[in-house]
Order: structure tokens, then C-alpha cells, then sequence
């Protein structure tokens, strides 16, 4: 069996890391092994952060629709439970959309809701 050689592959994968660590402070973007450390954490914080993004603007989404609903004198779980009650199916970045952009339409879907909540 040949015998396997691997200066051009660990060349190549050494150079990848060290451009992907450019920037970083120190030695975490001259020496293989810190940069690798620090790129494998970096990309993992960055997937994590990809998630957690999704979170934070459903949250942001909430928020303003319980701000909008408030002033409609409902709070946001009555409002989400009226719409749902009358089978309008919005979602929430909609939601939040309408409540900044057009409070008077807003302002309807509140009485929508509420008109349902009462039955």
C-alpha cells in the first residue's frame, strides 16, 4: 500500500481556518491551533445565534401587538383567542405590520376579536 503524505491537505486546511479566523485578536489569527478553536466556536455561536434571532423577533412581534391591543382595551392573549374564534389566521409579523402601519384597520380586527370573545 502507498504511503500517504499530507503536507498539501494540511496546507490547505490550515490556510481555510487561518482565513476564516482573519480579524481575530492576537494569536487566535496566526496560530492554527488557537484559530481553530476560536472559528469552531465562532461558527457555533453563530448557528446558535441564527436560532435564538427567530426567537427574539417572535418575542418583538408579541410585544408590539400587546402594545396595540392594549390601546384597543384587550390584552394580547383575549385579542389572539378572538381571532382565532372568527378563524382569521394572521401571523403574528402581520400582525405586528398592521398594528404599526395601519392602527385603524388594527383598531377593526380588535372589535373582530372582541365581538368573538363575547359569544
Amino acid at each position: 500500500m502507498a504511503r500517504v503524505k499530507r503536507a498539501v491537505n494540511s496546507r490547505k486546511n490550515h490556510k481555510k481556518v487561518l482565513k476564516a479566523a482573519k480579524g481575530y485578536y492576537g494569536g487566535k489569527s496566526r496560530l492554527f491551533k488557537t484559530a481553530n478553536e476560536s472559528v469552531i466556536r465562532a461558527l457555533r455561536n453563530a448557528y446558535v445565534g441564527r436560532r435564538l434571532k427567530k426567537r427574539d423577533f417572535r418575542s418583538l412581534w408579541i410585544a408590539r401587538i400587546n402594545a396595540a391591543t392594549r390601546i384597543n382595551d384587550l390584552s394580547y392573549s383575549k385579542f389572539m383567542n378572538g381571532m382565532k374564534l372568527a378563524n382569521i389566521d394572521i401571523n403574528r409579523k402581520m400582525l405586528s405590520e398592521i398594528a404599526i402601519n395601519d392602527p385603524k384597520a388594527f383598531a377593526d380586527l380588535v372589535e373582530v376579536a372582541k365581538s368573538h370573545i363575547s359569544k
